[in-house]
C-alpha cells in the first residue's frame, strides 16, 4: 500500500514558479465557477426565463468550450501560449463585456461565442504546471492544483449569489467576467512555459496523432469522461434525493461535504509515495457511490457524500499524470484539450442519463446506474492499461 506524508508537498512547494502558477490558476477559476450560477439566476430572474431555458443557455457554454477544447490545445502546442491568449483575451472579454446586459437570444448567441473564443487557461495552468515541476513531484503539484480547484468550486457560487442579491445579476455577472478576463490576462503576462526545459519549444515539429492517439490514451480520455458522468449523475440525484426526504434546504451542507471530502481526496492523493490508476480510482469512486442509494436521510447522505468525495480529485489528478506519461511534449496541449473535452461531455451526458433514470426509479437507482457507468469504463480501462507494451506506438518524447 502507497505510503503517505507531508514531504512530497514540501519538495513541490520549492520547486520554483509553482506557487505563483496555483494562485493565478486559483484567481482565474474563481470566475469560471461563479458564472454557471450568476448566469442560471440571471435567466430567470433579471430576463424572466424559465429553467429549462437556464439550462439551454448553460448547455451551450459546455458544448461550445467542449467543442473547441482541442483545437485550442493544438493551436497552443503549434503558436505558444501568448499568440493563442490575446485574440482568445479580446473576442471573449468583449463577448462578455455585452452579455449581461441584452436580452436572451442574445445572450445565448454571445454565451456561445465566448465558449469557442474562450481562454484555454485550465489547460494552460495544467500544462505550465506538468512543465515546471520534475515528473516526481508532478503528481503532488497536480493535486495541489485540484485542491484548489475543489476550495474555488465551494467559494465561489456562494459568494456570487450573496453578491448578486444586493448589487443585481447584471452588475455581478459582468464584474465576474470581467476580473476573469483580468486574471487571464495576468497569465497572458507571466507567459509560463508549456514545455520542460529538456522539451521541444511550442511549434518545432508536428506529431502525427496516430503516434499518441492509441487504445491507452483513448481509455484515460473514457476514464476522465466516465467519472464526470458518476458525478454530474450524484449532482443530480442530490437533489432527488434531498426532495424525496423533504431537506431541499439542506442540499448545500450535502454538496459542500462532498467537495470537501473531494478536497481532502485530492490532498491526501498528493502525499502518497506511488501513483493510482485512474481506472482503479474510478471504480472506486462507482463503488463509494451505490451507499448513497441506501441513505436513510439527510445527514446519512452527507456523510456518505463525503465519503464519495475522497475519490473525485484524485481521478482527475491521476487522470492528467496519465496523459502527460503517454503523450510526447509538442502534442501535449492537444491532448489536454481532448482530456478536458472528455470530462465536459462526460458532465453533460451524465445529468440527462441519471435524470431519465431517477423520473422512472427514483434517487436509489439514479445512484446505482451512474455507479454501473463508472465501474464498467474502469474495468475495460484497467485491462487495456494493462496489455503489453509493444502493442502500443512508443512515443518519444522528443519527437
Amino acid at each position: 500500500m502507497p505510503a503517505m506524508t507531508l514531504e512530497p508537498y514540501r519538495r513541490a512547494l520549492a520547486v520554483p514558479g509553482l506557487r505563483r502558477l496555483l494562485v493565478v490558476g486559483a484567481l482565474i477559476r474563481t470566475p469560471v465557477f461563479a458564472t454557471a450560477i450568476i448566469v442560471s439566476i440571471h435567466v430567470v430572474t433579471t430576463l424572466g426565463r424559465s429553467y429549462a431555458e437556464a439550462g439551454v443557455i448553460g448547455a451551450a457554454a459546455t458544448l461550445s468550450i467542449a467543442a473547441s477544447g482541442p483545437l485550442r490545445g493544438h493551436l497552443l502546442d503549434r503558436f505558444g501560449m501568448r499568440r493563442v491568449v490575446a485574440p482568445a483575451l479580446l473576442l471573449s472579454g468583449v463577448a462578455w463585456g455585452i452579455a449581461p446586459w441584452v436580452g436572451y437570444w442574445p445572450l445565448l448567441v454571445l454565451v456561445v461565442v465566448a465558449g469557442v473564443f474562450s481562454v484555454p487557461s485550465f489547460s494552460i495552468i495544467r500544462q505550465a504546471i506538468i512543465a515546471t515541476t520534475p515528473e516526481q513531484q508532478r503528481r503532488t503539484a497536480i493535486s495541489l492544483d485540484s485542491a484548489l480547484i475543489e476550495a474555488c468550486y465551494m467559494l465561489a457560487p456562494a459568494i456570487a449569489i450573496w453578491a448578486a442579491s444586493i448589487w443585481g445579476t447584471s452588475i455581478v455577472l459582468f464584474v465576474v467576467q470581467m476580473t476573469g478576463v483580468a486574471a487571464d490576462a495576468v497569465l497572458w503576462y507571466l507567459d509560463p512555459p508549456l514545455r520542460g526545459e529538456d522539451e521541444d519549444a511550442p511549434g518545432t515539429r508536428s506529431v502525427p496523432r496516430r503516434q499518441w492517439i492509441r487504445p491507452r490514451f483513448v481509455m484515460v480520455c473514457a476514464t476522465a469522461a466516465a467519472s464526470t458522468v458518476v458525478l454530474a449523475g450524484s449532482d443530480l440525484t442530490f437533489v432527488a434525493a434531498m426532495r424525496e426526504f423533504d431537506r431541499v434546504s439542506q442540499l448545500g451542507i450535502v454538496l459542500a461535504l462532498w467537495a470537501l471530502g473531494s478536497l481532502v481526496g485530492g490532498l491526501a492523493y498528493g502525499a502518497l509515495s506511488r501513483d493510482v490508476p485512474g481506472s482503479v480510482l474510478l471504480v472506486g469512486l462507482a463503488v463509494a457511490t451505490v451507499p448513497m442509494a441506501f441513505a436513510g436521510s439527510a445527514w446519512q447522505l452527507a456523510l456518505l457524500a463525503f465519503v464519495a468525495g475522497l475519490l473525485c480529485a484524485p481521478i482527475i489528478t491521476a487522470t492528467l499524470g496519465e496523459v502527460a506519461r503517454l503523450v510526447p511534449a509538442n502534442a501535449r496541449g492537444e491532448a489536454i484539450g481532448w482530456h478536458s473535452s472528455s470530462m465536459t461531455a462526460g458532465g453533460a451526458a451524465g445529468a440527462p442519463f441519471a435524470g431519465l433514470v431517477l423520473d422512472r426509479w427514483g434517487p436509489g437507482a439514479g445512484f446505482v446506474a451512474i455507479a454501473v457507468v463508472g465501474v464498467v469504463v474502469g474495468l475495460v480501462a484497467t485491462v487495456v492499461a494493462r496489455r503489453p507494451a509493444t502493442e502500443d506506438v512508443h512515443v518519444d518524447q522528443h519527437a
